[in-house]
């Protein structure tokens, strides 16, 4: 059975999320960047602004989540995908439960960041998100990571 997503240039849509993300790194915050579409067309974007705007919420995926939340019903966040540089992590997903995305897309995923970042693995986002929305990745995972071997 196939879907509207299926239907979706998901390659384009992460590596715009990744340029997001190498944006972010040049401003001095973390590189993650993050898309919002809807019918095949970006509505949204967000980079991370953590340390750019003095606030550890200002996570992309956060952001967006946040953005889907205010613009959209609940049926149109159903038929919202994000695509993200790096999967999302428990904060994000967390927030992301409430908004109720049709499916989130990542380029790297949280058990590789930590080859970049240390520390130990994260609940993975697809945990946090079980029955409410999908969570596929990686995709274009090898751009993904070469943005986080340029910039840890």
């Amino acid at each position: 059975m196939t879907d509207a997503f299926d239907e979706f240039d998901h390659a384009a849509h992460v590596r715009e999320a990744i340029a997001l993300a190498e944006e972010a790194a040049e401003r001095g915050d973390g590189p993650f960047g993050s898309v919002l579409v809807r019918d095949d067309t970006v509505v949204s974007r967000a980079s991370n602004r953590v340390v750019t705007e003095n606030d550890p919420r200002r996570h992309p995926e956060l952001d967006l989540a946040v953005c889907a939340y205010r613009e959209f019903d609940a049926n149109e966040r159903a038929e919202t995908v994000m695509y993200t540089s790096t999967e999302p992590c428990p904060m994000c997903a967390g927030g992301l439960r409430y908004a109720g995305l049709g499916r989130i897309i990542y380029s790297v995923g949280a058990d590789e960041i930590v080859d970049y970042t240390g520390g130990e693995p994260t609940v993975r986002a697809a945990e946090i998100l079980d029955g409410i929305t999908d969570v596929v990745g990686p995709v274009e995972n090898e751009a993904g990571r070469a943005v986080h071997e340029a910039n840890w």
